[in-house]
């Protein structure tokens, strides 16, 4: 089963990829982390994508599609979340001859719907443990003492800084721009399915499987 999960920065779709992964021994395709392993490995695409970054330009829509084709071919017997791919009708149109080529068909396209001014809260309040990594955030899950990790005692504590008001906003009209020119596309397919993305960790993941499973 192959789907497309979307949605803004903080909404959750790295943690529900992940379990998604775990649980259904899917594979997460997440073009950047792709781009940037192929660059470090130095694969055919990899050196094509690196002399184009390197030159400051952006990759081109057929380097990505090469590699995602790629990772394709190595997971043929696992279904595919695509990450971050396709952004534009044109990258949906170039996915579909992709799956097409190798006989899969995208399954649904999930959206983890949120609410922009509860989301900032959520990025903006959330910081680790200096040492140990451990999560924090401000409002929803403060140390059981005050500046000192609840896990190892940490007095150390860090924000990553894109953690702010200003790149959070900045990031959803990105995405708002980017997403909602192929949601009708997929839309006058039936494929689209929303979630509640401002929902718990746990019952997003349950939304999820209700649409993966025909029970939504």
């Amino acid at each position: 089963m192959d789907i497309i999960l979307l949605g803004p920065p903080g909404a959750g779709k790295g943690t529900q990829s992940q379990r998604l992964v775990e649980t259904r021994g899917m594979v997460q395709l997440s073009t950047g982390d792709m781009l940037r392993a192929a660059v470090k490995n130095g694969t055919p695409v990899g050196l094509k994508a690196k002399a184009v970054m390197e030159a400051g330009e952006l990759v081109s829509d057929a380097i990505v599609s090469a590699l995602i084709g790629e990772h394709l071919d190595q997971s043929r017997d696992k279904g595919a979340i695509f990450d971050g791919f396709p952004r534009t009708q044109h990258q949906a149109e170039a996915l579909d001859l992709l799956l097409d080529d190798r006989s899969r068909k995208l399954a649904h396209v999930i959206e983890l719907e949120v609410d922009e001014e509860a989301l900032v809260e959520r990025i903006t309040g959330r910081f680790t443990c200096g040492s140990c990594g451990a999560p924090y955030h401000e409002r929803f899950k403060p140390t059981q003492v005050q500046d000192q990790c609840d896990v190892c005692g940490g007095h150390e504590f860090k924000r990553r800084p894109d953690d702010n008001e200003q790149t959070v906003r900045t990031r959803m009209a990105e995405y708002r721009a980017k997403t909602a020119p192929i949601l009708p596309y997929y839309e006058a397919r039936g494929l689209v399915a929303r979630v509640d993305g401002m929902a718990s960790m746990d019952e997003v993941t349950r939304q999820i499987d209700m649409v993966l499973d025909g029970a939504a």
